[in-house]
C-alpha cells in the first residue's frame, strides 16, 4: 500500500515535545498504529477491537485509515520476520531494546519491506515517533537500524536470515513466514508439506470484508460488492467502511467471513427425521451465527436460544439479535448465559444443535493478528477436553433423529479429528452423518475423517473452518 498523498505533504497531528526543545509534528496514522501495538502488547487487546477506537481518536478518514489498519495488523502479522530482520540490524540482542522502541522499529521494518512507502518517509516518520514518545538518543538509534533495513527488499531479507528450507524447514517457515514453531507444525500435520506455504502465506494476506445478508431483513442484492462463491448470502465488499452500508447500519445485515455463513447454513440446512421447531446455539458468543441462524429458523417458525457461558458476551449475542429491531421469531429467540457443560435444558429438547466450540482460532490468523504469538501449544489440550465435553453435552440436549454440528475455527488435527473420533467411538446412541453433499459446490473442501468438512484460506478464500455432523440415535 503507497503512502496517503495527504501525510506526504506534511498533514499530521499536533506538535509532539522533543527533547532538546524541537517540536515534532506526528503523523497520526503511524501514531494509531503504533498506540494499537502498545495496547496489544500491554493491555492484551485484540487488534480489530482497538483499531476502530485508534483511528476515530485520530480523525483518520479513508486512505489514512486504511493506511493506519495495514500498518498495525501487518506489522503484528509479520513480527517473526521483521524480529530476525531486526536481529541481523542492532549490535544488541532485541530483548535488551525497550518495548516502545522495539514497536516503532516493527512498524517502520513493516513499511520499508512490505509496503510502498518511499525510504526517506518510512524512516523520518518513525524516528520522529521515537524521540517525541521515548528520547533522542532512542530516536538515533531507530534512525541507524532503520537505515540498515532500508538497503534490502523483504525476499533478500528472507534469504539472508533464513537457514536452509531443506535442513531446517520448521525454521525456515518460522521466519520466512512469521508463525511460531509448534504453528507450523500444527498447520503442516493439517494441510500437508506440499501446501504449508501457500497456507502460511495466506495467512499474513489482509482479509477482504464479507458481508452477509440475514434472510428474512436483507438481500444480497442490496450489498455492495461481489456475490461469494459458496454461500448464497454474502458479498465480498468493495471498499470501505461496513458501518456505512444501511443494512449494516440497521442490523439486518453484519460483517461475518463466508467460512462462519457456511457453518451456520450446515446446521439449518443438515437432514433430520421428525419435527424441526427448536435450535440451540450452544457457544453463541460474539453472535455472528446466530444472527444467521435466527434468521434461517425464522423463515421456517422455528426458535432458536443462543447460549454463551460469559456474560458480557451474552449481551453482545443479544444485541447481534435485537439490532434488527425484533423481527426474529416474536417471543422465541431467546439468549442464555450459561456453561455449556452444564447447560439448565432438559435432555433431548431440542432438534437441531450448533456447537460452534472455543478453540485456538488458527483458522483465523488473518483476521486475528495477535492470536499466533498470543496462543500457547499447552492450550490445545485444554481446549480438546473443553471441545468434547461440549459435544457430549449437546447429544444429551439433542432428541433422536436429531443433529448436532460441531465446528472449529481450527484446523488443528486434536481439535478436529482427534475430537470426532473420540466422541463417535464413545457415544453409541451417536452416529457421524457425511456432509459431502450439503458441500458439493465447494471444491477440495473433504476433511481428515470421511464425510467432514475442511475450509482454508489458501483454497477457498475463507477461515479454516472445520464441520463434523452428529445425528443422535435412540
Amino acid at each position: 500500500m503507497a503512502e496517503p498523498r495527504s501525510r506526504a505533504q506534511g498533514r499530521g497531528t499536533a506538535p509532539a515535545a522533543a527533547p532538546g526543545g524541537r517540536r515534532i509534528v506526528l503523523d497520526p496514522a503511524r501514531a494509531a498504529a503504533l498506540d494499537v501495538l502498545k495496547a496489544v502488547r500491554v493491555d492484551r487487546a485484540y487488534t480489530n477491537l482497538v483499531l476502530p477506537a485508534a483511528i476515530r481518536h485520530y480523525g483518520l478518514e479513508g486512505r489514512d485509515a486504511a493506511f493506519a489498519t495495514e500498518l498495525a495488523s501487518g506489522t503484528i502479522r509479520r513480527r517473526g520476520t521483521y524480529d530476525a530482520i531486526l536481529a541481523a540490524c542492532t549490535d544488541r540482542p532485541l530483548s535488551k531494546v525497550e518495548a516502545k522502541v522495539l514497536d516503532a522499529l516493527r512498524v517502520g521494518t513493516h513499511q520499508l519491506v512490505s509496503m510502498r512507502v518511499p525510504a526517506h518517509a518510512a524512516i523520518s516518520t518513525t524516528v520522529d515517533l521515537v524521540r517525541a514518545r521515548v528520547n533522542t538518543g532512542a530516536g538515533n538509534f531507530a534512525n541507524a537500524v532503520l537505515r540498515s533495513v532500508s538497503e534490502r527488499g523483504l525476499d533478500e531479507w528472507i534469504e539472508k536470515v533464513t537457514p536452509d528450507e531443506r535442513t531446517s524447514p520448521t525454521r525456515y517457515a518460522e521466519i520466512a513466514f512469521s508463525h511460531p514453531a509448534w504453528i507450523v507444525d500444527e498447520l503442516r500435520e493439517a494441510v500437508g508439506r506440499a501446501e504449508l506455504h501457500q497456507l502460511l502465506a495466506a495467512d499474513n494476506e489482509n482479509p477482504r470484508v464479507t458481508l452477509v445478508a440475514r434472510p428474512g431483513h436483507s438481500t444480497r442484492a442490496e450489498l455492495p460488492g461481489e456475490p461469494t462463491p459458496f454461500s448464497p448470502y454474502g458479498v465480498v465488499l468493495e471498499g470501505g467502511d461496513p458501518r456505512s452500508v444501511p443494512a449494516v447500519a440497521e442490523g439486518r445485515a453484519a460483517v461475518q467471513d463466508e467460512g462462519s455463513q457456511l457453518v451456520a447454513l450446515a446446521a439449518a440446512q443438515a437432514p433430520l427425521t421428525g419435527r424441526d421447531s427448536l435450535w440451540l446455539d450452544l457457544c453463541a458468543g460474539p453472535g455472528g451465527k446466530a444472527g444467521l441462524l435466527a434468521a434461517l429458523a425464522a423463515e421456517r417458525g422455528a426458535s432458536v436460544v443462543a447460549n454463551e457461558r460469559l456474560p458480557g458476551r451474552a449481551g453482545l449475542v443479544h444485541r447481534t439479535l435485537a439490532a434488527t429491531g425484533g423481527g426474529w421469531v416474536p417471543g422465541a429467540t431467546g439468549v442464555v448465559a450459561a456453561d455449556g457443560t452444564l447447560a439448565p435444558y432438559r435432555a433431548g429438547v431440542f432438534d437441531r444443535v450448533l456447537v460452534d466450540a472455543p478453540c485456538t482460532g488458527l483458522g483465523a490468523l488473518r483476521r486475528r493478528p495477535e492470536a499466533r504469538w498470543r496462543r500457547k501449544a499447552d492450550d490445545v489440550v485444554t481446549l480438546v477436553m473443553l471441545q468434547r465435553q461440549l459435544v457430549r453435552s449437546a447429544l444429551d440436549l439433542v432428541r433422536p433423529g436429531g443433529v448436532v454440528l460441531y465446528a472449529t475455527c481450527s484446523p488443528v488435527i486434536s481439535e478436529t479429528s482427534s475430537v470426532v473420533t473420540s466422541v463417535n467411538g464413545a457415544r453409541a446412541d451417536a452416529e457421524l452423518v457425511s456432509l459431502a453433499e450439503q458441500f458439493a459446490h465447494v471444491p477440495r473442501s473433504e476433511g481428515p475423517v470421511p464425510g467432514t468438512v475442511q475450509l482454508w484460506p489458501h483454497r477457498h478464500g475463507t477461515d479454516a473452518m472445520f464441520m463434523a455432523l452428529f445425528r443422535r440415535v435412540a
